[in-house]
């Protein structure tokens, strides 16, 4: 991915749309129109910011085809209708379902929630995503390699088809308190030697998040770089030395608990990954505000639980006035 990466959540989306509601009201579309499955959110979003009933073309890549996939019937010629796609891409999606609706005598305006360099068609309403990779809330697996790899070989699913979306999911995890218990901090004040030896014999959990650790991508842990060595010995003697570690390099990443987070959903969002498991509750609230598309789980091993965690900022205006560092 050469591209910075640019994440949409649909909080963003939403409240674009809704930014637009003035203008498409007064537009008086006879309906929006989803192309399944991507506009398919847009559209839903716009019928209600404006009023107007929602439909849905269905779109196969393959042979080109486009069907009207909705109960009500297509509007009568001379409607104009607002056309939802979520990207406005190099291929013929847009071009053929706007053919299409043509063909049935509408004036047809396109809704996409971004454009990019590779755009072929400019959109009446659009976010600019120029120069950055675009992810959307209902694509996340689209950043991942096998994804990626799938779209080339089947040429956008127009050679053979693409497998589903869950079956892309690539999971990190971290380290402490999710493969083994965690050391007190107050044993590491006391004796730093005592307490890395006392690491080195723990065993791993007997209960661990059930998605198969020994097949996550990555382990990604706060422990410092220096700690390679020790710590690649106790994942071999237990068998986890499968997935990729990652550690954390001091000189970037302070041990505070968001600079660790940081670095962690960093390196989450360079590998590619979909998921995260996170052992701080902390922690993984921070990783979900800096990664906003990755499904961040906060794993309880005393309860052998996950909960899925976002990160909404709420502030009053108080907050307002304190410092940035503060805040952190």
């Amino acid at each position: 991915m050469h591209k910075p990466i640019r994440p949409l959540t649909y909080e963003q989306i939403d409240q674009w749309i809704a930014s637009l509601q003035p203008n498409l009201a007064r537009a008086e579309f006879a309906c929006a129109i989803g192309i399944l499955r991507g506009g398919g959110p847009l559209a839903l979003m716009v019928s209600h910011a404006a009023g107007m009933p929602a439909a849905f073309l269905r779109y196969e890549r393959a042979t080109r085809t486009v069907r009207w996939d909705s109960s009500i019937a297509i509007p009568p010629a001379g409607s104009t209708v607002l056309l939802c796609e979520d990207i406005a891409g190099a291929g013929n999606t847009l071009d053929d379902c706007i053919a299409f609706l043509r063909g049935h005598g509408l004036t047809v305006k396109t809704l996409v929630a971004a454009f990019d360099d590779l755009s072929r068609i400019r959109p009446d309403y659009g976010l600019d995503a120029r120069g950055s990779f675009v992810l959307f809330p209902w694509e996340r697996h689209a950043h991942t390699d096998a994804y990626r790899d799938a779209w080339q070989r089947t040429q956008a699913g127009t050679r053979g088809s693409i497998p589903e979306d869950h079956e892309f999911a690539v999971y990190a995890i971290d380290l402490d308190g999710i493969l083994l218990p965690d050391v007190p901090p107050a044993h590491y004040e006391a004796d730093v030697a005592a307490a890395l030896a006392e690491r080195d014999a723990l065993l791993p959990f007997e209960v661990l998040p059930g998605i198969g650790v020994e097949c996550a991508k990555a382990i990604v842990t706060g422990r410092p770089e220096m700690d390679r060595a020790r710590t690649v010995a106790w994942l071999a003697r237990h068998g986890f030395d499968r997935p990729v570690l990652v550690m954390r390099d001091p000189s970037r990443y302070g041990d505070r608990p968001y600079e660790v987070a940081t670095h962690k959903a960093q390196a989450a969002l360079a590998l590619s990954c979909t998921h995260f498991i996170e052992s701080d509750p902390v922690q993984a609230l921070h990783i979900a505000e800096r990664a906003p598309l990755l499904r961040v789980v906060w794993w309880n091993a005393a309860q052998g639980a996950g909960k899925l965690v976002s990160a909404h900022q709420w502030q009053t205006a108080a907050v307002e006035t304190l410092p940035a560092q503060a805040r952190e």
